[in-house]
């Protein structure tokens, strides 16, 4: 039996880490933001001794944190500003496709300046696809450990939602959200996409000391993935996840099976948050490239290739009893005709 190579497969196993450290990375900027933006407020004040105990506590830790990269944190701290819904990096705005796409909904108006924010994370989708979805939005770092927890929940002999859906829903939900947009002269889509909510409450929360009804609904999304469908809100809901999944059709990068090497032990399907079946190739645009069957894969046969269309279906792992099987019928005859 032929086994094929893959030799950057020990590379891809750990992308995943790479993945939670991102996640990570990005939900803890979400959080010191809004301290930063306090403490920024308290300096620009020269107001240290009107603050009461626990604001001087906030400033001397942000004080400690922040000293040794910057000088004058009334300006310097601002060269990262907003969240994932619209921000600026050292000078350079960026905006979710989501949020330029909205605006231009809600204003009935191109204005080119705004939409350029999104050209970056537009062009990275059509190489990457959904990676934003899989490995910087904020709720996917929550919605994973629901998912953790729904499995604790399941070990302790608790039910927990599986149920399935229209996948295309979610762009319904995107189109009634731009045509909501358009008679509105607000961006609606805003107030039911979960990385802007996310960045929203936390800011309400740090800086303004509550959270707002979008909290709300965030917890809402929580139960229903929970107790209804799981990762339902993403896969069957989130125009966000909509729009990226479009964009991401003919994506560049891809997740391919090795089917020499795939002994169909399932397991790919199993941890797959989003109900694809990498098994039989069926990964589609709905793939955000989160490298969790990668990972997960005993046997080295899932790899990432660079073309813009997936494999059909190869049938049948080489390594699995299927297979074998089919393989053993095929030569039994064979071998009889000869004798």
């Amino acid at each position: 039996m032929t086994v094929k190579a893959n030799k950057y497969f020990v590379i891809w196993k750990h992308l995943n880490k790479l993945r939670w450290l991102s996640l990570s990375i990005v939900f803890a900027m979400l959080i010191f933001l809004p301290y930063a933006h306090v403490y920024q407020t308290f300096e620009a004040a020269h107001a240290y001794d009107l603050l009461a105990d626990s604001e001087k506590q906030l400033y001397d830790a942000m004080e400690m944190l922040t000293s040794p990269f910057v000088s004058d944190p009334a300006n310097d701290l601002d060269a990262i500003k907003g969240n994932t819904w619209s921000g600026t990096f050292f000078g350079f705005q960026m905006s979710d496709p989501l949020a330029a796409l909205g605006q231009v909904f809600a204003g009935k108006t191109l204005y080119l300046p705004f939409l350029l924010t999104a050209l970056v994370p537009v062009l990275f989708t059509l190489v990457f696809g959904r990676f934003f979805c899989g490995w910087i939005c904020p709720a996917t770092f929550l919605y994973e450990l629901n998912t953790n927890f729904a499995a604790f929940l399941r070990r302790a002999g608790l039910k927990t939602g599986n149920r399935r859906f229209d996948r295309r829903v979610k762009y319904l939900v995107l189109a009634a959200g731009l045509l909501l947009s358009m008679l509105t002269g607000s961006v609606m889509v805003a107030a039911i996409y979960p990385p802007a909510i996310i960045g929203r409450e936390i800011y309400y929360a740090i800086a303004l000391g509550g959270f707002g009804a979008g909290s709300v609904f965030f917890v809402g999304t929580l139960l229903f993935d929970l107790l209804v469908a799981r990762r339902g809100f993403c896969r069957y809901l989130c125009p966000g996840g909509a729009l990226y999944s479009l964009l991401g059709h003919f994506r560049l990068f891809r997740i391919q099976r090795i089917v020499e090497n795939c002994n169909d032990c399932a397991k790919c399907n199993a941890i797959c948050e989003f109900g694809l079946d990498p098994l039989r190739d069926g990964f589609g645009q709905e793939c955000n490239n989160c490298t969790a069957c990668i990972a997960i894969c005993p046997t080295e046969a899932l790899t990432f290739s660079v073309q813009i269309h997936d494999q059909p279906d190869q049938g049948p792992g080489h390594l699995g009893k299927q297979y074998l099987r089919e393989q053993q019928q095929t030569t039994d005859p064979q071998h009889q005709e000869a004798a």
